[in-house]
């Protein structure tokens, strides 16, 4: 079957031999990782967060993936232990001056140097193109090579001058015995939350239960330890003493509306503390009162009295 023309075929195209394995281009490679997003395989743009496992990501494209609540989720997998925003920490990178971008690409004839990267470390100045190990710090989110940490050796960050730990560090794109290290150090950081949460709920529950301990133990205590003879006398003293100011006040109020309360005494002035010139002015007093021989008789004579 065909061969027509005195066409002779070769034995490659005969017989069917293994297919050979596809090599990878490095450079292609790197280029994806270090300056595409690996969620949304879109170029990174600020803000630029990374994940504990040390993989870069846009972080609209992070949102928008917590927020989608679709069975299907397009990659998923790059992103499955991202459970919350709390998981990635926002990177502070330091911009290549040397990098000129699109800018002169303006009629499309340039050569773009993929070589060429648009951050760099900020105490060696090696460019974070993925020849040279990168790594951050989970703390404050400063970026650093590899080689910075390790030729000036400290406790703290060199930009920020925030203090960090060894498992702070966070290599970016590393390999896969770095993800898988990573990936360790990771969930036994979750477990260690989850134990921290399990163990405050317990101290919260005995604080709302005791609400009254927690409120008398400030102050002194103001309770009268005495015999319960004395405690009700007291309180019936008590009431004998409100009870005059009660009459008082309502004397008062009875007095401006000009009605005197009923069953009150009058005062007589000669009961008083006054002087005499000072009663003798009343009608009341001795002096002003006379005698039957002094009063006089009045007699009305008129035409029915005969």
């Amino acid at each position: 079957m065909g061969c027509d023309g005195g066409t002779i075929p070769k034995r490659h195209e005969l017989v069917k031999g293994p297919k050979k394995v596809e090599k990878v281009d490095k450079d292609a490679e790197l280029v994806a990782q270090w300056n595409y997003c690996t969620l949304s395989q879109e170029i990174l743009r600020r803000p630029i967060v990374a994940c504990e496992l040390g993989r870069l990501y846009n972080k609209d494209a992070v949102i928008e993936f917590l927020l989608d609540k679709s069975a299907e989720k397009a990659l998923g997998k790059a992103a499955s232990h991202i459970k919350s925003i709390k998981n990635v920490t926002e990177l502070k990178l330091s911009d290549n001056p040397a990098w000129e971008g699109d800018k002169g690409n303006t009629k499309g004839d340039k050569h773009d140097d993929l070589q060429r990267a648009r951050f760099i470390c900020p105490v060696v100045g090696l460019e974070m193109n993925g020849r040279h190990r990168f790594c951050f710090l989970r703390c404050c989110g400063c970026v650093f090579s590899e080689r910075a940490l390790k030729e000036i050796k400290a406790e703290v960050c060199h930009t920020c001058g925030a203090a960090f730990q060894e498992d702070d560090v966070i290599v970016l794109n590393g390999t896969k015995e770095d993800v898988d290290v990573l990936k360790t150090r990771m969930e036994e950081r979750r477990l260690r939350a989850k134990l921290e949460k399990k163990t405050k709920k317990p101290k919260a529950a005995e604080s709302v239960l005791k609400p009254d301990v927690s409120e008398e133990a400030p102050g002194p205590s103001k309770v009268k330890t005495g015999k319960p003879e004395e405690a009700s006398l007291d309180s019936r003293e008590k009431k004998t003493n409100l009870a005059p100011k009660s009459t008082a006040t309502n004397e008062s109020s009875s007095g401006k509306a000009g009605k005197p309360p009923c069953g009150a005494t009058k005062r007589s002035i000669a009961d008083s503390e006054e002087s005499e010139a000072y009663k003798s002015l009343f009608t009341t007093h001795s002096s002003a009162k006379r005698s039957k021989e002094e009063s006089a008789h009045w007699v009305t004579h008129t035409s029915y009295c005969f």
